[in-house]
């Protein structure tokens, strides 16, 4: 303790002999000769107080120094606690200047210490400024007089006596008084007296006083900087300017796993291991160069007495003039909180992972995307390694095994995902691998029991599958120290293996990820069951369908045809999407292509039923409208069920190419394209050649309702179409898309269509590799058919006849004679006889022109026409009645028969077989009879 050095007044010692020559003696430190008047409150003679003098200084403790003369033992500097005595072995501390002007700011500033000068008798020797300032007396007022005076109450006064004289008798005293301010208010001070001695033995008293409200607020700040430091569960640390430990308390030390004094003097550097002590170094120095405080940092725990997690907060220290100190720290042990938050925020992650998974899965119906999705979900939030493995049934949608799983169960690892690649990953997870195991094995007993496991040991590693596996040996060289077997289940059964991995530095799976595992594991399994029940119906609707779809198709005279079928994608249910090609009389040819609203198989059983009834219809050569409407009339019986009426569109077009006329209609479908080449037709552009491209048209057929609707008529338009043109009929799914109109779609395949092919059939390859990639996953029915004209070489005639009687000879002789042109001579008879028949009944009913032709292929084909809408009718004549056998004698001398509509009229046609073909159907008759070949 200190103050202002003390100063004597030239009436300082009043009545003392030699006042001022005792006073330079003070001032050098020289001995005093002069005697003090014996003071009221005296206990004594000099004698006494020199005695007192000498048995305080004999009182002192042994080996110490003897305070400097003049200098109070106050003033000698006490151990400080958490400090070392001596410099730390290795440092050089850098001593504080002893003389020099002090900055503001001090600790003086705040504890004013007031010195005064007593002689033995209690008068006032020397008065400091600082006293002058705490209790408003000068010293020219105090010097020489009794320091009772300033005491208020007797009793004090008489404490002060006494004190005093213990300071006499033991050196020093120390307590609470009260002293009067000049000004009148009480002041309590805090006095400390202690015995002075000079040169010659004169005894003095030294009192130090102290504004004693001061001293208890800083003794109680102390009080609580000791509390928090040494008492706090924090970990606290004050480093001076250099970074260096000052003061440590016992939590940090204990934290840290060194003493609290074996921190001062050190860096973090120096007490903690190097990556630990790099990152908070870094911290500390940022403190101090910026001032800005770092609060609640978490770090990981060095790997000292204590392990886990650390939150660190630093804040720069300055005094009250704003000089840097230096800098304070307080560590708290966060582990529990912090695992706590990482339990919760992992809980978070994966809901989120289970969240994530499902909607990534809920629309897929592919076991092998699920498996991916599966894999690709959890590397590598959860696992740096994932595989799985499915039974080979779940794969292809075949019914599980009833039987329990053994070494011969045949599994595929369909997903795989990996942190990295490489040969090793390349091994352990090849996709699409036969996985074979041991019964014994981890993958046995899982898939056996149903029961995860968890593989940690080298032991447990290593008995995956089976002895010697690569796949083993490739993991232990990635360095895979832990494993997950979770068996992913749906309706009891197991039907495949989620296997998980980690490596490296990363933490091995404990029991929380083992069930999250197993919970993630059973809604893959649902998806994976349902996937295969999807697999397994729609390969029955499929097999179904391609069942009902043509199985051949014919390649008529003058028409090229070439189609493709295109199930709907795994997103969808197979639909009811069909096409045909009906050869038909007159080597015409009819072209239908259809779709039945709605997925699955009944979608596909009731597109098999209408393809039967148009084929069937078709065969009775009625009029594409007529057909339709046929159709339409059968919807009750063509529907899915009896609560669900028939829906339906379809496009029917027949064309002749004897003559290149097209006749088509629709019902509420996507019209037919037609491409016209540019060029007339040459022999390049025959069928069966290279398509030379042209210019494409939408046919603007009448609209036509749906099948199964009504309420709107089916119209047929003809169009005469040139040689060599390319005609594509085709479903909804190919051009329809979820964001564009159907014109567009349209448009693309007009597009498509107008560029040159080397072939049919690539020109169908072309336009399924445009499909719109948006497009609804529907199935896709494509029919093109490049329109020629008949077979080059087949003899044809044909000729327009008067109605009049003597069109009946006229037909007779020109039929004679074209047959006898053609070599086929053994057909006249039976040709005249039913050409006469023919053109006897349109004679009479018909009063227009009648029209007959022959064509000589593979059958002798002659048409009848005539303007008359209506069909013949074939009736049984009576034994009596003169007519009414034309049609009979048709029927039976005929290989077959039929009508048609053409225009406004009819076609009557009949076939006549060759010779060769006359003979084997007598062989065929021989046979059916029992008869021998002599017979």
């Amino acid at each position: 303790m200190g103050g202002d050095p003390p100063r004597a007044s030239p009436h300082a010692i009043g009545g003392v002999r030699g006042g001022a020559a005792a006073r330079a003696r003070l001032r050098r430190g020289a001995p005093s000769h002069t005697s003090a008047r014996t003071p009221p409150l005296a206990a004594g003679p000099r004698e006494q107080a020199a005695q007192a003098a000498r048995e305080q200084q004999s009182r002192r403790r042994p080996g110490s120094a003897p305070a400097a003369p003049g200098v109070p033992d106050a003033f000698a500097a006490p151990a400080v606690r958490g400090l070392p005595a001596a410099p730390f072995p290795g440092t050089a501390a850098a001593p504080a200047p002893l003389i020099g002007k002090h900055a503001q700011g001090s600790l003086f500033d705040i504890v004013k210490v007031a010195i005064a000068i007593l002689d033995t008798a209690g008068r006032v020797v020397l008065w400091s400024p600082a006293a002058e300032q705490l209790l408003g007396w000068p010293s020219e007022l105090l010097v020489g007089r009794g320091i009772e005076e300033l005491i208020i109450q007797e009793e004090r006064a008489a404490q002060a006596r006494a004190a005093i004289q213990d300071t006499l008798r033991n050196g020093d005293w120390r307590g609470l008084t009260v002293l009067r301010h000049r000004d009148g208010p009480k002041v309590p001070v805090e006095a400390r007296i202690s015995l002075l001695v000079d040169g010659d033995g004169t005894p003095f008293l030294q009192v130090a006083l102290a504004e004693a409200r001061t001293l208890q607020a800083v003794e109680r700040d102390l009080a609580v900087r000791d509390a928090l430091f040494e008492q706090s569960p924090l970990g606290i640390a004050i480093l001076d300017t250099e970074l260096r430990y000052t003061a440590v308390n016992r939590t940090l030390a204990e934290m840290n796993g060194f003493p609290a004094e074996d921190h001062v003097g050190r860096t973090t550097g120096e007490t903690l291991p190097e990556r630990a002590a790099d990152e908070i170094t870094a911290i500390q120095r940022q403190v101090l160069a910026t001032g800005e405080p770092v609060i609640d940092v978490t770090l990981a725990s060095p790997s000292t007495a204590r392990s886990g997690f650390r939150s660190i907060s630093y804040s720069r220290m300055t005094d009250r003039s704003g000089k840097v100190l230096g800098i304070s720290g307080t560590v708290m042990d966060v582990t529990d909180r912090y695992r706590a938050v990482a339990k919760v925020e992992n809980a978070r992650r994966r809901l989120s992972l289970l969240n994530e998974f499902g909607s990534r899965v809920g629309d897929l119906l592919d076991a092998t995307r699920i498996a991916q999705e599966l894999a690709g979900s959890v590397v590598p939030r959860l696992a740096d390694y994932a595989a799985v493995i499915l039974l080979q049934a779940v794969a292809h949608g075949d019914d599980l095994p009833r039987h329990g799983h053994d070494r011969r169960t045949s599994l595929l690892q369909l997903g795989v995902a990996a942190v990295q690649d490489g040969a090793e990953v390349e091994v352990m997870l090849r996709r699409g691998a036969r996985i074979t195991f041991a019964e014994d094995s981890s993958f046995g007993r899982v898939l056996r029991t149903g029961v995860p496991e968890l593989l940690s040991g080298p032991a447990e590693l290593s008995d995956l599958t089976y002895p010697g596996d690569p796949k083993v040996q490739a993991a232990h060289d990635l360095g895979v120290h832990s494993r997950l077997v979770v068996p992913l289940r749906a309706r009891g059964l197991v039907i495949g293996l989620l296997a998980l991995s980690r490596s490296g530095y990363r933490e091995g799976f404990d029991r929380d990820d083992l069930a999250f595992t197993v919970e993630l594991a059973d809604r893959a399994g649902s998806s994976l069951d349902n996937a295969r029940l999807y697999a397994r119906e729609r390969t029955a609707a499929l097999t179904l369908q391609r069942t009902l779809l043509p199985q051949q198709v014919p390649q008529p005279p003058g028409v090229e045809v070439a189609y493709r079928y295109v199930p709907g994608s795994s997103g969808t249910e197979v639909g009811g999407d069909w096409f045909d090609v009906i050869p038909l009389p007159g080597e015409r040819t009819a072209l239908v292509v259809g779709d039945v609203m709605g997925h699955g198989l009944r979608a596909a059983a009731t597109m098999g039923r209408l393809r039967t009834a148009v084929r069937t219809l078709a065969g009775l050569d009625l009029p594409p409208d007529v057909l339709l409407r046929h159709v339409h009339d059968l919807a009750d019986d063509l529907a899915q069920g009896p609560d669900e009426a028939l829906l339906a569109t379809c496009v029917y077009v027949v064309f002749d190419p004897a003559t290149g006329r097209l006749t088509a209609t629709k019902a509420g479908h996507i019209p037919p394209v037609l491409i016209v080449p540019k060029e007339p037709a040459d022999e390049s552009a025959k069928i069966g050649s290279a398509l030379p491209g042209g210019v494409g048209q939408i046919l603007d057929l009448p609209s036509g309702a749906p099948l199964g609707v009504g309420g709107v008529p089916f119209e047929s338009i003809e169009l005469d179409i040139p040689e060599g043109s390319l005609l594509a009929l085709c479903t909804d799914g190919l051009v329809e898309s979820r964001d564009k109109d159907l014109d567009v779609g349209l448009g693309r395949l007009l597009s498509v269509l107008e560029q040159p092919y080397a072939s049919i059939q690539q020109a169908c390859e072309a336009v399924l590799a445009t499909m719109e990639q948006g497009r609804e996953p529907d199935d896709v029915a494509l029919l093109l058919a490049r329109l020629g004209r008949g077979q080059s070489g087949i003899p044809t005639a044909g000729w327009t006849l008067p109605a009049e009687p003597t069109a009946v000879s006229r037909a007779r002789r020109l039929v004679r004679g074209t047959l006898a042109e053609w070599g086929a001579e053994n057909l006249t008879d039976t040709a005249e006889l039913l050409v006469s028949e023919l053109v006897t009944n349109s004679v009479r009913y018909a009063s227009a022109p009648i029209g007959v032709r022959l064509t000589l292929g593979d059958t002798l084909l002659v048409e009848i026409s005539d303007p008359l809408p209506d069909p013949p009718r074939e009736r049984h004549a009576a034994e009596a009645d003169e007519g009414g056998r034309g049609l009979e004698l048709v029927r039976r001398l005929a290989l077959r028969w039929g009508t048609r509509a053409e225009g406004m009229g009819k076609v009557v046609w009949f076939d006549l077989p060759l010779v060769e073909q006359i003979y084997e159907l007598e062989r065929e008759y021989d046979d059916e009879a029992g008869g021998g070949p002599g017979e």
